[in-house]
Order: C-alpha cells, then structure tokens, then sequence
C-alpha cells in the first residue's frame, strides 16, 4: 500500500515539473514572439530577402523589438514581409521609417532593421507599409573580393615590371638611381644652373640699383628722354647730311667728280654683270 502511494506521488511530482517546464517553455516563446503583450504588424516589399524566414528578429536601435510573421512571394521580383512589433515601440517609428536586411554576426542568422524616419513628423500607423533597402548578399561581396584581388594582381605584376626596368633599363630615371657618373652630372648640372641663378639674380638687383647706362635706360625717366632727344637729334643731323650731300652732287665745281665717280660705279657694275654671263654660258656648256 504504502509502495503504491509512494509511486502515486512520484509520478505526481513528475507531471508537475513537466507542465511547469512546458510553462515556462511556452512562456519565453511567447514572450520572445510577442505572444502575450500589446503588438503591431508593419509591412514592407524587398526585391529578395536573401535568406530571411518567418521567426527571425527584428531589430530597432540594435534592441530585438519584434519577429517576422510572415512571407509572401508577389512577383518573381517583389516579396512581402509582415513583421510583428511591440506596441510600446511604434511612438518611436516614423510613417517614412526603412527596413532592411542583414546579418547577426559574419554568419548568422538573417536579421530585419528597422530605421526610424527623419523627416516625418507623423507616427507610423499598424499595418503601414514601410520603404526598403536592398539586402546586401554574400555573393555581391564575394564578387566584389574577387575584383578586388584581381586589381591588386594586376598591380603587384605592372609594379615587378617596372622595378625590372628600373634596375635593367637604360632611361634616366634608371641612370639616376643605377648609374653614379650619370647622377654626379646630373648634380653638376643642377649646380651650375643654380650657380647661373645666383648670377641672373645679382644681374637684375644691379640693374635695378645700379647706376649704369643700361640701368639708367631702364629705370631713371630723365635719363631715357635725354637719350631719346640724342637720337631724334642724330636723325635729324643724318637727314641735313644726306641733303648736303645731295646739294654737292649738284654743284658745277663737284659736278665733274661726282659724274665720273658715277661713270666707273657704272663700268664696274657692267664688267661684273658681263664676268656673270660669261660664266653662266660656260656652265652650260659643260656635258652633264
């Protein structure tokens, strides 16, 4: 008798413990699916939800605020999902509030973001329909890598190239850095233009304060009208020379000289004119 009771009470025991157990299972999900508080759906239509399911989180300033409730595929190019969101949450969402897709952790599971709005002053209102942002994928970012690795291929190579032809090749850059006498001379170079600075620069600040003709001519106004008198003077001397001149060559007492002078002017240019052709002719005379 005793033995039966015993065995009632263990099995009592143990029925009690599982249905407590299976409480409080029911009660943590519940709670984690928002099962037993106030709550209020938003919707939201992605281009793909790269792996996304029904039961994911749903987060909101990095807090877990919510679950999705729901997919539905619409067009090959258009999926629904229905989210589930506390209550006391919404007073923070704003009517032009974004979802997107992303990833806990490098590989776990999918995640749904919720970001408030900026510009809307209005609550989001139960079962609105919120904007999104496409997922990004593991494979764009595989084949972003991928491209990324080739680029740096093709750099390191193009870089082995040209550092070959820097130690092998026969340019300058290659003789400035590998050829010593090419780079003392190139030095030397440098040296007397810098030299030839130097003196182009004492050459200036002279003329500038110097008091020389040249400096006179450049910098002192008096000195360049005096000089500018002296030549429209020298020109108009030049101009009565020539006329004097020309008055002598007109005058009975020199008249004589100046025709006779013109008279040998004459037979020498005819001598030479005659020497020309004769040279010419015999030129052409010559076989070929």
């Amino acid at each position: 008798m005793n033995s039966e009771s015993n065995l009632v009470k263990k099995l009592g025991m143990f029925v009690i413990i599982g249905l407590s157990l299976f409480v409080i299972t029911i009660y943590f999900i519940g709670k984690q699916k928002n099962l037993f508080g106030a709550n209020f759906h938003l919707r939201s239509q992605f281009k793909t939800v790269g792996g996304l399911k029904v039961g994911n989180n749903v987060r909101f300033s990095g807090i877990n605020v919510g679950t999705v409730d729901d997919i539905k595929l619409i067009t090959d190019t258009s999926v629904i999902v229905d989210i589930i969101i506390q209550k006391e949450i919404q007073q923070f969402i704003k009517s032009d509030a974004t979802a997107s897709i992303g990833t806990d952790g490098l590989m776990g599971d999918k995640v749904l973001t919720i970001f408030s709005g900026t510009y809307a002053n209005s609550i989001v209102k139960n079962n609105a329909m919120i904007g999104s942002k496409n997922a990004v994928e593991i494979e764009d970012l595989m084949i972003s890598l991928k491209s990324s690795v080739d680029n740096v291929a093709i750099i390191t190579s193009e870089v082995a190239k040209f550092s070959s032809k820097l130690n092998n090749g026969n340019g300058a850059l290659s003789k400035l850095i590998s050829d010593e006498t090419f780079a003392n001379s190139l030095k030397a170079t440098l040296t007397n233009l810098e030299k030839s600075s130097d003196e182009f620069a004492r050459f200036t600040v002279k003329i500038n304060n110097g008091k020389g003709a040249l400096s006179k001519i450049i910098n002192d106004e008096k000195f360049g009208a005096k000089l500018d008198s002296s030549m429209t003077n020298l020109q108009a001397g030049t101009k009565r020379l020539n006329e004097s001149i020309d008055a002598a060559q007109h005058n009975f007492l020199l008249k004589g000289y100046f025709n006779s002078k013109k008279k040998k002017e004459e037979r020498n240019l005819k001598i030479q004119t005659e020497l020309k052709m004769k040279d010419s002719l015999n030129n052409a005379d010559k076989p070929r």
